[in-house]
């Protein structure tokens, strides 16, 4: 993710110096009057979990570490953007999100040794989040094909490889979530200005507000009261 940010900002720089270095003309100069835009995103994700454990009088002592590892994903969506008034729009911005979390056990296997396990925890998920961007004019330069917006919003997202109705067995006990999640979204973003569309880089973080962890009172499980969702959308838009 660190690469992936570093060659986030390589652009943004690389852009920005084209935009303010050259003699452009201001690009698409009535696109913000319009009511309605529509495009469609492509981006990366890094999807990780929160958790809280349980009280230290009912911990299980067999499980040393419970470590949640994050790893990244990609999503693509479509946008429906309407605008509210002239720095305030309402955005629907319904995607498919591919990825993958871990959880990395190090349990006891007798009083002398330990082991270590990586449990997989595959995801598919459908978002839905509505959001308000509030925009800034403008920003002054050659052409002013340049503005810089801060959102926020509340998504929605169902997970379809959900393996809650799947069956453990004792080789491979599996970490089953709940499919329906809800999640406070805050972000900040670049829109840049062409001639025939507009093109923007985003970054979003998602705070899970439900605990998503299907309970099973395992070894895996029973350590954890709550288990939430976090995760990092970076995204590419083209509207």
């Amino acid at each position: 993710m660190n690469k992936i940010l570093i060659n986030i900002i390589i652009i943004y720089i690389s852009l920005n110096l084209k935009l303010f270095g050259q003699h452009f003309p201001m690009n698409l100069p009535n696109y913000d009057k319009k009511q309605w835009h529509f495009g469609f995103t492509l981006g990366f994700n890094d999807m990780n979990f929160r958790t809280k454990f349980v009280d230290i009088d009912e911990y299980n002592k067999n499980v040393l570490i419970i470590e949640p590892v994050s790893s990244q994903g990609l999503n693509v969506g479509i946008v429906a953007n309407k605008r509210l008034v002239e720095y305030l729009d309402l955005r629907l911005v319904p995607s498919l999100s591919f990825g993958e979390r871990m959880l990395r056990y190090t349990i006891f296997e007798n009083d002398t040794s330990f082991k270590t396990y990586i449990k997989n925890v595959e995801s598919t998920m459908l978002d839905i989040p509505l959001t308000m961007k509030y925009k800034s004019k403008r920003l002054p330069g050659k052409g002013k094909n340049m503005r810089v917006y801060v959102l926020g919003g509340l998504r929605y997202s169902i997970d379809f490889a959900s393996q809650k109705n799947k069956k453990s067995n004792n080789d491979d006990i599996i970490i089953k979530l709940k499919p329906n999640d809800f999640m406070l979204t805050t972000g900040i973003g670049f829109d840049f200005y062409f001639e025939w569309f507009k093109f923007g880089i985003e970054i979003q973080s998602s705070f899970g507000m439900l605990d998503i962890l299907y309970q099973e009172n395992n070894i895996f499980t029973s350590n954890i009261q709550k288990m939430t969702s976090q995760i990092t959308w970076i995204t590419f838009t083209f509207e």
